[in-house]
């Protein structure tokens, strides 16, 4: 059995690297030596930030679609060279990050989207594509996001198509070498790390036998981040607000339509710290007959990303709130504050997880003009997306020492009391009577050990074939016919592999049988390095603050560098268990269970085939037509018959027509408006679409999919109108969706018995369903583990919705201005949507005002751009674990208000700074910051409460970039 994921390319890889780098300097020494001797005189072109900006402009004007641009240029001065981060500045994008880089684009608030490279598929894990933290920004000459869509183009995009379009070395004028190093400082991280990246190609000459060229790059990057995140569980209901032991009228909230109060439990700190390396080449070949009637080309293209996550969840369960009159007191959401719970219970987790990847996207073909009009061209293209994802924890519980010893006999909890009081943008307090409980190793016991692997492999190989046929019957208004056929095979499967001990401090017996408990202090003795302390209290939330004592910021914990090397810590739990009840025997990889529950594996064949018209009426133009799409789809799964798994599988089958119109009207030489209309279809995620279970743990829940989804299919318009002038524009786009069938989540307590058996937090009776009931119900105290169940959501198709809205756009050069003046110039547009579904919810992800502005000064040599990025307040997740009691009415669990569980992400502000001078023509130094001015994200209630406050790293990046 493979059970570590082992990335064989990586070494080939960084050998290929050093070989481009090499290759650079070569190339680059001599051009550098020739440029210092040399007083001709060459031509002076516009280049820069500006040049970038009037090459969008440009491909916007002259595209048949309603599209947006970012060309590489722009992409290579924006901070850390993020596709993510530099498409967030196109009119009606907005993104997501993650440890405050750039990971997720949605397109007018949907993120069903498509992101491809040269036309061809990208994958990822999911539907969507390549993930923006994988791939490079340095192998692109541009990027386009294309909101309406033609009969030509791929089908799959709800919101638009993201396309990625590398440099191909017959375009090439002359040889190119290029390099770039810089060196990125992470502040919470307190992390230098390098990024670099190199390109060589050129092209030549071969007479007779045509012109062939060749082209290489090569992205190399090793980073270090750190988040840190604040956590609360929001709950809803009556409290003795004033203390006289009768909850009545009296103590009810001010501030709510119900009356119950908001209140935080299981207050949660997660300092999490990440690793992350990432190696990529792109390398193009390309050739053309000396009869200039086509070219061929190969793309290969290659990542490998790997790395690992060391994090602690320092959490609190139990109690209930306690007022202290004329101190506790009633915020304006209805949140009580400044309280207290007399019993609370430590536990505390050691935990490390990564996504590891290795992705390819290859493709062959070619085009052939057979005549003056007719051209034919084909492709074969290949992608794979392989993922590796390791979890591990090592968990204690608050245990009284003191009470096992005096030989109780129920589980003893370790309660102490602890004060808290809740912040709306920073780390709230958290006092607890005894301080830092988390450094106590003598009533922390070893509860959990776990180690789970995930591997997922989604490839997909492609073939097309296109015709073109221009002006055909002689008809001058018909510019060009267009007909083609795709063909998709894609295969989908994950496979999960587990080892987890649990319930150790319940029922661990030794040899003689007697009850038995391991201690930290005893893991310590025994294993010196495997017990550390952490202090986090000089540098948790030191952007964002903390709100007053914060007593989880200290934890003395397993060693989370430790935990990472599986073997070790195996060996460790191995010998911790020796001689008991629970001895383990063997090695890691005999004790590596296959989990049936989580294996899904999905079979997808698509074919297609398009008719498209391209119409020319002079100042009118339009391209007309419809793609016919035929989905086949096989998903299996295992299910569970009385705890026995059986694989079964399940079929399924439909047919899309997606006809579109774009119509391009030259109102002026220099004005132009804009009509679409389309249907376009975007198939489910994987996720959505496997029957394995995915189980949350710490909620005791689990999710599900369903092979039977129906795709998204939305109907969609759009009306621009752009005006151009010296490289400069301004344009305005309305826009509308009418989406069909999107998901909704319906829930079921269903009957696991071997899941329920192995949960170590079964005390947590509000959290545990009952299977046999009627409806959902919650377990009690007295409720037997054999009625216990899972509570477990599965998505359906559910309503229709609507996104509609404005797009403004606005950039100009003002180089009319006298002398330096000359250099300032600014890009703004602004993005209004507007959502709604039936129930009232707007959807996921979107947010009302996106706002977006560039400011930029260029001069001899000096550039210098302030980027500022907006988006208002939008529903995150339709129902989050953390806030399910809490909707805008704060009735609490089990009424009908359809705000239950919504999870709003609060107004996110950016601002990042870039600059660069030209040492020489050919040689620029770089400076950037991101995330200037370090702003938290901050999650929250329907009633604006927060819950989740999330704290990430400036980034200071200094390097050098030299192009020949």
């Amino acid at each position: 059995m493979n059970n570590k994921k082992k990335f064989t390319r990586q070494y080939a890889m960084r050998d290929l690297g050093v070989l481009m780098l090499s290759a650079s300097a070569t190339l680059l020494a001599p051009t550098i030596l020739a440029q210092s001797s040399s007083e001709q005189m060459e031509e002076v072109v516009a280049i820069g930030i500006r040049h970038s900006l009037e090459a969008a402009a440009d491909a916007k004007r002259d595209d048949a679609r309603v599209v947006d641009a970012v060309v590489a240029e722009d992409i290579g001065k924006l901070p850390d060279n993020n596709i993510a981060e530099a498409l967030q500045r196109v009119t009606g994008v907005s993104i997501n990050r993650d440890f405050g880089v750039g990971s997720e684009v949605s397109i007018r608030g949907l993120p069903q989207n498509r992101v491809e490279v040269n036309g061809r598929s990208t994958l990822g894990d999911g539907r969507n594509g390549v993930n923006f933290q994988d791939f490079p920004a340095d192998f692109l000459s541009k990027v386009e996001v294309i909101k309406s869509p033609t009969p030509e183009m791929i089908e799959g995009a709800l919101g638009g198509t993201i396309s990625l379009v590398t440099a191909r070395p017959l375009d090439l004028n002359a040889p190119l070498a290029s390099i770039s190093v810089q060196g990125e400082y992470a502040d919470k991280a307190d992390n230098w790390a390098p990024i670099i990246s190199s390109s060589v190609g050129d092209s030549w000459d071969l007479g007779e036998a045509g012109t062939f060229g060749a082209m290489a790059s090569l992205s190399y990057q090793d980073r270090t981040l750190r988040r840190d995140e604040s956590l609360v569980q929001l709950q809803v209901g009556p409290v003795d607000f004033n203390n006289d032991g009768t909850i009545d009228a009296a103590d009810n909230a001010k501030n709510t339509p119900s009356g119950n109060y908001v209140y935080g439990r299981e207050h949660t700190y997660n300092p999490r710290t990440e690793e992350r390396e990432r190696t990529a080449f792109n390398v193009s070949f390309q050739w053309a007959p000396a009869s200039e009637q086509g070219q061929f080309y190969l793309d290969l293209n290659a990542t490998e990303r790997s790395g690992s996550q060391g994090t602690f969840s320092l959490l609190h369960v139990g109690g209930t709130p306690v007022a202290t009159p004329g101190v506790t007191y009633e915020d304006g959401n209805g949140q009580l504050q400044n309280f207290t719970y007399d019993s609370i219970q430590p536990l505390q987790t050691a935990g490390s997880s990564f996504r590891n990847t290795e992705a390819y996207s290859h493709a062959f073909g070619g085009e052939w003009n057979f005549t003056d009009k007719l051209t034919v061209s084909g492709e074969y293209s290949t992608a794979e997306s392989d993922s590796y994802t390791p979890f591990s924890e090592f968990r204690f519980r608050g245990t009284d020492r003191a009470l096992e010893g005096d030989g109780h006999a129920d589980e003893n909890k370790w309660l102490i009391p602890v004060r808290f009081v809740n912040s709306n943008s920073g780390a709230p307090v958290v006092d607890f009577a005894d301080g830092y409980v988390f450094t106590d190793q003598q009533n922390q016991a070893f509860r959990r050990y776990e180690d789970t692997r995930t591997y997922i492999v989604n490839q997909e190989d492609a073939l097309r074939f296109d015709l073109e046929y221009a002006e055909p019957f002689g008809l001058e208004w018909l510019s060009a016919v267009k007909t083609g056929v795709r063909v998709t095979s894609r295969e989908y499967e994950q496979n999960q592999y587990q080892f987890r001990i649990t319930n150790i401090f319940k029922n661990l017996t030794d040899a003689d049988g007697n009850p038995d408990i391991i201690w930290m202090e005893d893991i310590a003795a025994q294993f010196p390095n495997a017990i550390t302390e952490y202090d986090f209290s000089g540098d948790g939330f030191e952007h964002t603050g903390m709100s007053g004592a914060y007593d989880l910021a200290k934890v003395t914990g397993y060693d989370v560098g430790l935990l990472q090397n599986q073997q070790a810590t195996f060996d460790i739990v191995k010998q911790l268990l020796a001689g008991t009840n629970m001895q383990v025997d063997g090695s890691l990889s005999d004790n590596l269970e296959y989990q049936e529950g989580a294996y899904s594996a999905i079979g997808e064949d698509t074919s297609a085939m398009y008719l498209q018209a391209n119409l020319d009426f002079g100042n009118v133009r339009a391209v007309v037509g419809g793609r016919y799409v035929s989905t086949d789809l096989e998903t299996s799964a295992y299910q569970s018959v009385d705890g026995v798994y059986e694989k079964v599988s399940a079929d399924t089958s439909y047919n899309d027509f997606l006809p579109s119109l774009n119509v391009t009207w030259d109102v002026t030489e220099d004005t132009l408006m804009r009509f679409a209309a389309a249907k376009v279809m975007r198939r489910a995620d994987f996720s959505e679409l496997s029957p394995a279970y995915a189980f949350r743990d710490a909620y005791i829940a689990a999710s599900r999919g369903n092979p039977e989804l129906e795709p998204y299919r939305a109907t969609q318009y759009d009306i621009s109108a752009e005006h151009y002038w010296d490289g400069n524009m301004v344009s305005a786009t309305l826009f509308y969706k009418d989406v069909a069938s999107f998901t909704e989540r319906t829930y079921e307590c269903e009957n696991l018995p071997e899941i329920v058996g192995t949960l170590t937090n079964t005390s947590d009776f509000d959290k545990i369903c009952l299977w046999q009931a009627n409806g959902i119900q919650y377990a009690n105290a007295s409720t037997p583990t054999s009625a216990m169940g899972i509570l477990t959501d599965r998505v359906t198709n559910g309503e229709d919705g609507k996104v509609q809205g404005l797009e403004l756009g606005y950039q100009q050069a003002f180089d009319f201005l006298p002398g330096r003046w000359s250099g300032l110039g600014i890009s703004a547009n602004y993005t209004y949507a507007d959502s709604t579904t039936p129930d009232g919810v707007p959807m996921v992800d979107i947010s009302k005002n996106t706002f977006n502005t560039q400011l930029y000064y260029e001069y001899e040599g000096f550039g210098i751009r302030l980027a500022y990025t907006f988006r208002d307040r939008f529903l995150d997740e339709a129902e989050t674990k953390r806030v399910l009691p809490l909707g805008e009415l704060v009735e609490g669990a089990g009424s009908d208000d359809p705000t239950l569980g919504n999870d709003y992400r609060e107004d996110l502000a950016q601002l990042d700074l870039s600059a660069s001078y030209d040492v020489t023509e050919d040689i620029t130094v770089i400076a950037n910051v991101t995330n200037l001015t370090a702003e938290p994200t901050i999650n929250t209630g329907t009633n604006g409460t927060a819950f989740q406050i999330m704290e990430n790293d400036r980034r200071f990046v200094m390097g050098v970039r030299a192009k020949f």
